[in-house]
């Protein structure tokens, strides 16, 4: 018989494409009849997107209330009265951090779709036509969950607070989120929401993180970028070390050709302490998991500078078996078209070239937009 459902009970779905994503996505919208939240920071014209968008107008001619926000940057391409046919059908559409100089580099990352307080769906995608597709004959990899229940009337309390104050500047905005963040939400045993803002000291994701791989057995982390801090980077060396299993699935294709190299400066050590590295080799690779034992961490964030301490980002840590071994499911469907990186093949491939690459790379991006944020920060307070 199958398992009753409790209705405070929150239901937890994996969306294993960018393709199955997207349809769950605009089913949501079209199946909604009192709100629909839309937070992106890639949004294009054309398919899928003008999809979304005549699903977002159709919403708001039945009386649902309809609001969208956009990083100003990531969307950068679209036309300017691009949402001109939502606006005037009563919907409600913010940018994120409108361009300009003194604080150009805090963007919104984040992923984030709640429909009726009652379905939200958080992941990796973005809505574009690269994102449209299963990861394997076409269209980038990419991952998503969708939670039902309580917990998307929480993200949708989270939405409203960066839509209503997503042109504050940013320390003041940082501060004003963790605290109405802290105000709305409650630690709970099923889920711990872990909210990113600009912090080049203290950082949610990474304490959670380091809480988790202080005893881990088992991990499992695909990241499209991987430029970790210290700390992070030290500690899954760790786990290797007293005898535990880690895996990590990397891009063997890219979009930013620096953020790879960057990250390859890491597989040396990585390689020596016993860490299984992978590169994923028939498309782009854009999918955000990370599996620590029994743990899940599903969201928007990659495991780089950005991700970790300069983009605002979402994140879910689920302490959930049935959903880690499934997580672990698409882990192992996705190794089976990775390359993985043998220490031995490594050391012949990586030239010198290749090495002083990497570390100008791991460098630029470690050090020059740790130094901006920071000098940005200071700027702005």
């Amino acid at each position: 018989m199958p398992q009753e459902v409790l209705p405070n009970q929150n239901r937890f779905a994996w969306l294993r494409t960018g393709a199955e994503g997207l349809v769950a996505m605009i089913e949501a919208i079209r199946a909604a009849r009192q709100s629909v939240r839309l937070e992106m920071y890639i949004f294009r014209d054309g398919n899928p997107g003008d999809s979304f968008r005549d699903a977002l107008v159709a919403a708001c001619g039945r009386g649902v209330r309809v609001q969208v926000l956009l990083d100003a940057w990531g969307s950068h391409e679209l036309p300017y009265d691009y949402w001109a046919p939502l606006t005037r059908a009563g919907g409600e559409f913010h940018w994120f951090n409108p361009l300009m100089l003194d604080d150009a580099i805090f963007r919104d990352h984040r992923k984030l779709l709640v429909c009726d307080e009652a379905t939200a769906i958080v992941g990796g995608f973005n809505i574009g036509p690269e994102y449209d597709g299963d990861g394997v004959a076409n269209g980038w990899r990419d991952l998503g969950l969708q939670a039902s229940g309580p917990l998307a009337k929480t993200l949708a309390l989270i939405f409203d607070t960066m839509f209503a104050h997503a042109n504050r500047k940013h320390p003041r905005l940082r501060r004003w989120l963790r605290k109405r963040t802290r105000d709305k939400t409650s630690p709970s045993p099923e889920a711990d929401i872990l909210i990113e803002t600009p912090d080049l000291r203290r950082n949610p994701i990474v304490q959670a993180l380091l809480g988790d791989l202080a005893h881990a057995r088992q991990v499992e982390i695909a990241s499209a970028y991987f430029l970790p801090p210290r700390r992070l980077n030290r500690a899954l060396i760790q786990v290797a070390r007293r005898g535990g299993r880690v895996r990590l699935l990397l891009p063997g294709k890219t979009d930013v050709a620096i953020s790879q190299l960057a990250g390859r400066a890491f597989y040396p050590s990585l390689l020596r302490a016993g860490v299984e590295i992978y590169e994923y080799q028939p498309q782009i690779l854009h999918a955000k998991l990370l599996l620590v034992d029994d743990v899940t961490y599903a969201g928007s964030a990659n495991l780089d500078q950005r991700g970790l301490q300069i983009n605002y980002e979402l994140q879910l840590r689920l302490p959930n078996p049935s959903l880690a071994a499934e997580g672990r499911e698409i882990f192992e469907e996705m190794l089976r078209h990775c390359h993985q990186v043998q220490p031995k093949e490594w050391r012949r491939q990586w030239s010198f070239w290749e090495r002083l690459k990497s570390h100008w790379a791991r460098f630029l991006l470690a050090r020059l937009d740790t130094y901006l944020a920071r000098r940005q920060l200071r700027q702005l307070r």
